[in-house]
């Protein structure tokens, strides 16, 4: 009787201690799904925050970039000539949709839009005033303007970046580029926690809950009530108040340094309650299960003490685990982290490369068609100056018909003059880009004609197998001109390089409905590289002096938008072979070509 007495009692004991254990329990089991809440979160908003930080950093040079374009210098300089705003209207549209940027629009002094990407849509910014924007006036304070809000003239969202334009040091304008992050919301995905982004005045401007939208999280003082009627950033000059209640949200914050806003991630806080309640509720059952098993295996407490012991072995295992996936996730973390700062730094690197390149091609096509002019009229000027000196003579020994002789000749060559001019202007005209009906034997020519020079000094054999008929083929005549100007100059670069004789070869033939221009040279032909690379940009066989690799990309990509395409093969004796393939024109009717009013 004793014994039993003394075994309720311990009982009685171990029930009480357990039922005092279990309020400091419920606080440590909180505390512990709290701290698993806040380093899963902190991971997001690290990768959330990178993503929308890298978003903003790719367009905030391109401002600065297209304020250097001649388009936009003109527009700005003469905003009356309906040709100069069209031309910076149809630029600033390709770089839109380039760089994929919401709207893209240029302001003059006044902060007037006389260029825009959107400039044929309904909400086009095209004649509308920004001079109350903060990106305007600090533009023009040339600091780099910045400014989210909601458009007045879109309705939409966004971010601005906007940077003066400078002509001989003079600020003449600002380029504005205005990026959407409404994509930004829609990568949360469908979750029970939320995604809220405010900015310096406190106001949602990016979230997952559309009804938090342009609320402000906390009171506004007088002066940032002011500043929101001056700048109207949002959809009303007063926000409503956002009550987020702490008993129904837990909320995680980080701060983005470069524009001040806060992104924060709100968790239910029912979830955590419910972890909580889900493990006191296992922590109570283990407890009553253990007093049941006190109470009937007290007699095996010898094995009651063992499971007791694996159990503790496998609670700190599983402690363990956590820990460590734990730290591999941080660390996986951490290395997304730095992949993406390498692959931007990797991308500034590689724009910085190409500006580099295409700035060395065009010194290097002016020092080419310097040297071509040169070459082509100095022979005429000083046969013309020798003609000139003997009728000045003739003309003092009263040798009449040999004067008029002379001057003939002189008239003969001051036509050859004028002919190389008008093929080069030919090259020089700006093309329209709708397609034009064009006659292929001229375009031959004159592409032939402007590589008189070369081909004279590479003694070269032309052989032509075209009709005389002429041939009518849809494209762009100046873009055709150039395709085949690229493809001649890249058939004499490669007979440069092997000895006489060397032979050229234009034919045309009819092939499935195409007019097909072939081009071969005996040259050293195509390398197994050349074939399958020979469309990449800045794949080249030559050296950097005297190539880049963009011609025969250029070419392709050309020839695609006339609706042709280009093909590039080996002869089988040797030498390269490429076929211009090109729609052809079926018309009883002459069909001249359009050219541009010069």
């Amino acid at each position: 009787m004793p014994s039993l007495l003394l075994r309720w009692r311990f009982f009685v004991i171990l029930a009480l201690s357990m039922l005092v254990l279990l309020w400091p329990l419920h606080g440590l089991v909180q505390a512990y799904y709290f701290d698993g809440l806040q380093r899963k979160n902190s991971q997001t908003l690290d990768l959330f925050a990178a993503n929308l930080t890298g978003t903003l950093k790719q367009y905030e040079i391109l401002p600065q970039i297209l304020g250097r374009l001649p388009e936009v210098h003109n527009a700005l300089l003469n905003p009356q000539r309906s040709e100069t705003l069209e031309a910076a209207n149809h630029l600033l549209n390709r770089m839109q949709q380039q760089t994929r940027a919401d709207v893209v629009y240029l302001l003059d002094t006044r902060g007037t839009a006389i260029a825009a990407s959107n400039w044929q849509h309904e909400r086009s910014f095209v004649g509308h005033n920004f001079s109350f924007r903060p990106y305007f006036f600090e533009a023009m304070a040339q600091r780099t303007g910045t400014f989210f809000g909601l458009g007045n003239i879109s309705l939409k969202r966004g971010y601005y970046f906007g940077n003066a334009v400078y002509v001989d040091e003079t600020v003449v304008g600002v380029l504005v580029v205005k990026v959407d992050l409404d994509f930004t919301e829609s990568l949360w995905g469908n979750t029970p926690e939320r995604l809220m982004v405010t900015d310096n005045n406190g106001v949602a401007i990016l979230s997952s809950e559309p009804g938090w939208l342009f609320r402000a999280s906390r009171a506004l003082t007088d002066g940032e009530l002011a500043q929101i009627a001056e700048h109207q950033p949002y959809a009303s000059r007063e926000p409503e108040r956002l009550e987020l209640s702490g008993s129904q949200w837990l909320r995680f914050d980080k701060q983005l340094e470069k524009t001040g806003w806060t992104v924060s991630v709100l968790v239910p806080r029912q979830e955590l309650v419910v972890q909580v309640q889900t493990a006191m509720a296992v922590v109570t059952a283990s407890m009553l299960a253990l007093l049941l098993v006190l109470g009937l295996l007290m007699q095996r407490r010898r094995h009651y003490l063992e499971r007791i012991e694996m159990d503790a072995s496998a609670r700190t295992e599983l402690e363990g685990r956590v820990q460590q996936r734990t730290l591999d996730l941080q660390t996986l973390n951490q290395r997304l982290r730095d992949e993406v700062l390498e692959r931007e730094n990797t991308r500034q690197a590689l724009v910085r490369t190409q500006d580099e390149l295409v700035q060395a091609g065009k010194l290097s096509a002016l020092g080419v068609m310097s040297a071509s002019i040169s070459h082509e009229l100095n022979q005429p000027l000083a046969a013309i100056r020798s003609y000139a000196d003997n009728a000045r003579i003739f003309l003092q020994q009263q040798r009449l018909p040999e004067v008029a002789g002379n001057l003939v000749l002189i008239t003969t060559l001051t036509e050859r003059m004028a002919s190389i001019i008008e093929h080069l202007r030919a090259f020089a005209r700006r093309d329209p880009q709708a397609s034009e009906h064009v006659a292929l034997q001229p375009a031959i020519e004159d592409a032939l004609a402007l590589l008189a020079s070369r081909s004279h000094g590479l003694q070269l054999d032309i052989v032509r197998d075209i009709p005389d008929a002429t041939l009518w083929v849809e494209a762009g005549e100046t873009r055709l001109r150039q395709v085949l100007g690229n493809l001649l100059s890249n058939a004499l670069d490669a007979l440069g390089e092997r000895q006489a004789p060397r032979t050229l070869s234009l034919s045309t033939r009819f092939v499935d409905g195409w007019v097909c221009l072939q081009i071969r040279d005996n040259g050293p032909g195509f390398s197994r590289e050349a074939l399958q690379q020979a469309r990449e940009p800045f794949f080249t066989t030559k050296t950097s002096a005297r190539g880049l690799g963009l011609g025969l990309a250029i070419c392709d990509a050309v020839v695609k938008s006339l609706g042709g395409r280009l093909e590039f093969a080996n002869n089988p004796d040797g030498g390269a072979c490429v076929e211009l393939y090109l729609k052809p024109i079926v018309s009883s009717v002459n069909l001249e070509a359009r050219e541009d009013i010069v």
